[in-house]
């Protein structure tokens, strides 16, 4: 069957629905959810039962590029910068070093197996040298992972901001296979240049994004999460048309976007939350129908060879270096070097070489396919088992919210206290998401003039209104009285 636009939506949303079914059981028998979406746009291609013919590198780019963007947003939304803010340092390690050390020492292997040319393996290399935000997101959560210490925080940072290196290095052994005569250092520049520019326009983006969702004033809450998306692909496009890493700035954006006090944030976050699961299964069904399996065979040999050799040697040499300035238990690095999941970033990335038209570009498909196919059966079905070899979980019962978690879920809150804004108070006028309000309290109404009100965060306070605050914790008081600057306010109990 060959995809039109009449038959196109059917079978995309027959394909979506068989993949959250079968997702939904996968975890019992301790099958990654990703494999499964992966195997199931296999199965429906023209290799398998569902005889769908494509094979079209140019769109099943573009369905990663803007799948990627949302993955990476959301990550980023979910990262709570006082837990990531511990292990920056090592986060950054495995992410530049890391990604540089696992491309060469992988690009060199392959060359001294294969008949690649240095260039073409350092570029493989460079294609499966990061890990998949896409899979290491969706397989920590998906499994409810509780780990040690910082080690949850150090495994999304490096998911999350690996990608730009591992693309620039992509790019930059691309041009020279391209053009062979051109010396090594001369992609030097281009890399600074991406990952500079990358950084400051994910911050500044950031920054002028808060004030857009802050200032502007919709009519309706659903807009909000459309707002956000549109700043994510400018964030993106522009600092790509500048000649920055976009991948780099969306992610830093992300991170500052989800560390502020947004209008609503909750509304912008359950949103982003089902889109990245939807793009992760649009990504890897997309993938799957671009994999024709019967090519993949005879390259399967080597494959494994280059993906055992990634797993048990270039990933951990590469961890255990980048981390050698850091104080960290033995087995938590092991750990790290474990969850070095390969997954639909490699292969997106792997679509670079066919679209320039290399001439061994089909055969290193193939291998990145298979590398991350084999990634996500063995790594990612054994996530829970090694970390309990290792000891390095947590049992369910003391596992910490993730910042999501303790934004969406709805606490108890036992304690109640009615706050009065008086006149000449410094908060009136204010907006209530500029206010620094502690997230484990909330304003649950506001009495002014004798109404009640539902108040949310683009609510502006007035003198004489009468806060019903609720908490659920005594000490968490004392922050809303600093947020609201009520030092000598009028206080009384509910």
């Amino acid at each position: 069957m060959s995809i039109t636009i009449e038959n196109i939506i059917l079978i995309g949303s027959v394909l979506l629905l068989i993949s959250i079914i079968a997702g939904k059981t996968s975890y019992r028998f301790g099958v990654p959810t990703l494999l499964l979406f992966l195997t199931i746009g296999m199965l429906a291609g023209s290799d398998g039962i569902g005889g769908i013919y494509f094979d079209n590198p140019k769109i099943a780019q573009f369905v990663g590029v803007v799948s990627l963007n949302f993955i990476l947003f959301s990550g980023g939304l979910d990262t709570n910068w006082q837990s990531v803010k511990p292990v920056l340092k090592e986060g950054i390690a495995l992410s530049t070093l890391g990604v540089l050390l696992t491309a060469v020492g992988l690009g060199y292997f392959v060359y001294l197996i294969t008949d690649f040319g240095l260039y073409e393996s350092l570029l493989l290399g460079a294609i499966v040298s990061s890990t998949d935000a896409a899979a290491v997101f969706s397989i920590l959560r998906g499994k409810n992972l509780a780990l040690k210490k910082n080690l949850r925080p150090t495994l999304e940072l490096e998911s999350g901001s690996n990608d730009p290196m591992a693309y620039v290095l992509t790019i930059a052994f691309l041009s020279l296979v391209q053009e062979p005569d051109k010396s090594i250092l001369s992609v030097l520049p281009l890399f600074f240049m991406q990952m500079v520019i990358g950084g400051v326009a994910g911050f500044l983006f950031g920054k002028f994004s808060k004030i857009i969702i802050n200032r502007i004033q919709l009519d309706f809450e659903g807009l909000y999460p459309v707002l956000t998306i549109a700043l994510m692909f400018i964030t993106f496009s522009a600092t790509d048309f500048v000649g920055g890493n976009g991948f780099l700035a969306i992610y830093i954006c992300s991170v500052y976007l989800g560390n502020q006090n947004l209008i609503h944030k909750k509304t912008i976050m359950r949103m982003f939350d089902g889109l990245a699961w939807l793009m992760q299964i649009a990504l890897f069904l997309t993938l799957g129908l671009l994999v024709f399996p019967s090519q993949i065979v005879p390259f399967i040999g080597v494959g494994l060879m280059i993906s055992l050799f990634l797993i048990f040697v270039a990933r951990p040499v590469a961890v255990l270096i980048s981390l050698l300035p850091f104080r960290m238990k033995l087995r938590r690095r092991f750990y790290i070097s474990w969850v070095g999941l390969r997954g639909a970033v490699p292969i997106v990335f792997a679509t670079y070489p066919l679209l320039a038209g290399i001439e061994k570009a089909n055969m290193m498909f193939n291998i990145v396919f298979f590398v991350s196919l084999t990634s996500v059966l063995i790594q990612g079905s054994t996530l829970s088992l090694v970390a309990k070899w290792l000891h390095v979980g947590l049992p369910e019962n003391v596992k910490p919210l993730s910042p999501t978690d303790e934004l969406l879920t709805e606490h108890p809150k036992a304690i109640m206290k009615e706050i009065t804004i008086r006149e000449g108070c410094p908060t009136v006028g204010l907006k209530i998401v500029n206010l620094n309000f502690p997230k484990k309290a909330i304003i649950a109404m506001i009495e002014r003039d004798g109404n009640y009100l539902t108040p949310n965060g683009s609510t502006v306070l007035e003198a004489n209104d009468r806060l019903v605050v609720l908490t659920d914790k005594p000490e968490i008081l004392e922050r809303v009285y600093v947020s609201l600057s009520l030092s000598g306010a009028n206080v009384t109990e509910g």
